[in-house]
This record gives structure tokens, sequence and C-alpha cells, in this order.
């Protein structure tokens, strides 16, 4: 466990046990049981950006559920996958700013015009770049969506 964000995970496992949090020890554990998994089936030491990566998956999957739940009218479990999602936001960087996000936009589709890229490969190579620059910061599906309205004619 060599990657600040997978020590302070295991922090977070010591912390909730000896404050009796079951549920947020809960949540953490499975945390740490995915982000071992991935480094035994690929036989790696993850690093930051690809526990990130595990987390922000975690959070999509709970975003998800929660929809599903409230949707089912199971507002109980709702909330249990609402406060898992708090619990896993704590690990993720700060949230990128309206401002900001828009600049990463505009100088991402600058960047691409520029290498003089056209047609439908501008999306992708565009994305490739606000990847780099916003991945945990900002909701991806919404930011490939914010990236299509501005591409429209």
């Amino acid at each position: 466990m060599s990657s600040s964000l997978k020590i302070a995970i295991s922090d977070g496992v010591k912390d909730a046990m000896r404050a009796k949090q079951t549920a947020r020890l809960g949540t953490l554990r499975f945390l740490q049981a995915a982000i071992k998994q991935k480094e035994i089936d690929e036989r790696i030491e993850l690093n930051d950006d690809q526990v990130l990566a595990i987390i922000e998956k975690q959070v999509k999957q709970r975003k998800e559920s929660i929809t599903a739940f409230e949707n089912a009218g199971r507002t109980e479990t709702a909330e249990a996958e609402k406060a898992e999602l708090e619990v896993l936001r704590e690990f993720l960087p700060e949230e990128a700013s309206e401002q900001e996000v828009t600049e990463a936009v505009d100088a991402a589709l600058t960047q691409v015009t520029a290498d003089g890229i056209t047609g439908p490969a501008v999306m992708g190579k565009a994305m490739a770049i606000l990847k780099q620059k916003l991945a945990g910061r900002t909701d991806m599906a919404e930011l490939s969506k914010r990236l299509k309205d501005r591409l429209k004619p």
C-alpha cells in the first residue's frame, strides 16, 4: 500500500473501527476489496490515479443504485446508498468549478482545432484531453454532454 490514497483509505478503515461506525467501515472495506481485486487481477501495485478510477466507478455505481431504488420506492435502501456515496466522495479531489470546466472545454477544443483534427474525431480527442485535466473532479458523462452541445453547429 504505497499510494497516498490507499493509505488514506486504510487510515479511514482504522478510524471507522475505533469509532464503531459500521456503515462507514463496510463502505471502506468494500472499496479496499475492489482495489485489492484489481491489483491481484492485473498483478500490479495501483497508483493514485488508478485508485481514483476505482473510486469514481464506485461513485457512479452508487448514483445509479440511488436512482433505481428511488424509482422503485425503496427510500431506506436509497438512503443507505447515499451514505456510502458520501463516504466515497471524501476520497475524491475537490470538484471543479463551473468556470474551470468551461475553460477546460474551451482549451481542449482550441488545442484539437490547432492540431488540425476535424469531424467526429474532435469529440474523442477533446474528451481525452479533458479526462486528463478533470478526472475525478467532474462527472465525465455530464462533461461529454456539454462537449457535444458545444460541437453542435
